[in-house]
């Protein structure tokens, strides 16, 4: 299985969340945490998003 990473416009097409909201969310242990991938980049695994976004989901049920 491939591994594939999410750039922050990325997640937030898929979460539809803006891109304060995502970072509010992490800094309170409500979102996946990112990866650094160099001094100033950074990026999401896909199966953390889509996790969050299925969890979101059955929440909302």
């Amino acid at each position: 299985m491939v591994k594939k990473l999410l750039k922050i416009r990325d997640v937030m097409e898929r979460t539809a969340c803006s891109r304060t909201a995502i970072y509010e969310k992490m800094k309170h242990g409500a979102f996946p945490k990112q990866i650094k991938l160099g001094e100033r980049a950074v990026a999401w695994m896909e199966s953390d998003i889509d996790a969050w976004i299925e969890q979101q989901q059955r929440a909302s049920v």
